[in-house]
């Protein structure tokens, strides 16, 4: 199942659950502006090269818009809306003044030099420069997209509109950038599993993790469990998997990957088939790669009794129903994966008050959005007699519902 369909299904559910008007359900649904843009630019050897850039801007009802730029070959429209929907109910659950939004622009970076990479950006920020801004629309970095991109629209942003930092987050700190962001979302999903944890009088010390993907998320997510006593029993990448029943050495690993490019080769774990960690024997699963990696094919064989989804949309629905069946508790992306964009907004607060933060500040900051959030998501749960994905889709969808009404733009 498409991530748009999946996350259209779980919006439907929550708008039942709350029990919204139909209209105002349909308004919440439909885009705010779809953008469309041609970048054309000179290429490193003369040849003109053209690129389709976008933008999806899905709701503003409580804030700017906020979501990532990917470049990436193959972007389907219909992933980006869901991802861009998905931002406006993730930024609700963090309670942060935020709608949601993502773009990109179809292009393999891969293939690219620096130099043309810069023309690329900047010709298509010089595009779309009206329709962002501080208090419209925020972009921040996504697949194969980083701190330089970003320090590249600001630049061509700030031609047009003078010197502007808010108009992006995850910038280089030199430029505005907060300290803190680049953990901001590994930090967030131990801050996520700590407060599931001690809901059910356990806490990270002594527990057997398992996580897939080893990229920024990954990366952090295990080093700060490792850090807090948790047993980080296999790890995987896009270059092959790792197992230790006695836990991996994390700082070693982390040596190792900086090498070799990839966990493939370490040698303090024995090399496992990448597919099958995620049903190795654990008691937390963090997927925190690709979308759909646990269904209807795996569910039944997985054996955390915690599943933390780090990355977005990991589980199919069918996946959910088995899983929920067999007492597994997963704790949907729309929450744990929040770090990042919550860090992300501490970066906007800090630009626009022209008064940057010590990481300790940023870090407790996020520990009481993280702890805050997962009570309000608990709440929801029990109001509406529903499991964690459903508590945090409706408490975001509520949210968004509310202050649509009180602006006057329900249908």
């Amino acid at each position: 199942m498409n991530a748009l369909v999946a996350t259209n299904r779980n919006f439907k559910l929550a708008a039942r659950l709350l029990g919204l008007d139909s209209k105002l359900e349909k308004s919440l649904l439909i885009p705010f502006r779809e953008i469309k843009v041609e970048c054309t630019i000179p290429k490193d050897d003369g040849s003109l090269a053209t690129f389709v850039g976008f933008r999806i801007q899905h709701d503003n009802a409580r804030g700017p818009m906020k979501g990532g730029i990917r470049y990436h070959p193959e972007v389907d429209p219909d992933e980006v809306n869901a991802l861009a929907q998905l931002m406006t109910w993730k930024t609700a659950v963090a309670n942060i003044p935020y709608g949601g939004a993502k773009g990109g622009i179809g292009c393999n970076p891969a293939e690219l030099s620096k130099s043309e990479l810069e023309r690329l950006t900047r010709v298509f920020t010089q595009k779309i420069h009206d329709l962002i801004g501080i208090h419209a629309d925020v972009p921040a970095p996504d697949m194969g997209t980083g701190p330089q991109t970003m320090a590249w629209i600001l630049d061509e942003y700030s031609k047009f509109h003078g010197h502007s930092p808010a108009v992006v987050t995850g910038k280089p700190i030199d430029l505005g950038g907060s300290l803190g962001r680049d953990a901001a979302t590994g930090r967030g999903v131990l801050f996520a599993t700590e407060a599931l944890l001690n809901e059910h009088g356990k806490s990270i010390s002594g527990q057997k993790v398992i996580i897939q993907g080893f990229g920024n998320v990954g990366s952090w997510a295990a080093q700060l469990i490792h850090e807090k006593g948790g047993k980080i029993v296999a790890i995987s990448d896009i270059t092959g998997a790792i197992k230790n029943s006695n836990g991996i050495d994390i700082p070693d690993l982390l040596k190792h990957v900086k090498e070799n490019k990839g966990v493939k080769g370490f040698h303090g774990g024995d090399s496992i088939h990448p597919e099958s960690i995620l049903v190795q024997d654990c008691d937390i699963l963090i997927p925190a790669a690709l979308g759909g990696v646990i269904n209807r094919g795996n569910a039944n064989e997985i054996k955390a009794k915690f599943i933390i989804e780090a990355a977005n949309h990991p589980t199919d629905p069918e996946a959910d129903k088995i899983l929920s069946k067999k007492g597994v508790i997963i704790l949907p992306d729309i929450y744990a994966n929040s770090g990042g964009v919550t860090v992300s907004y501490f970066e906007w607060v800090q630009n626009i008050q022209g008064f940057m933060w010590d990481e300790e500040k940023v870090n407790n900051e996020l520990r009481t959005y993280m702890t805050k959030g997962f009570k309000d998501v608990k709440e929801m749960c029990q109001t509406h007699n529903c499991d964690l994905r459903m508590g945090a889709f409706t408490l975001g969808v509520n949210r968004v519902a509310r202050a649509t009404v009180l602006r006057g733009w329900e249908a």
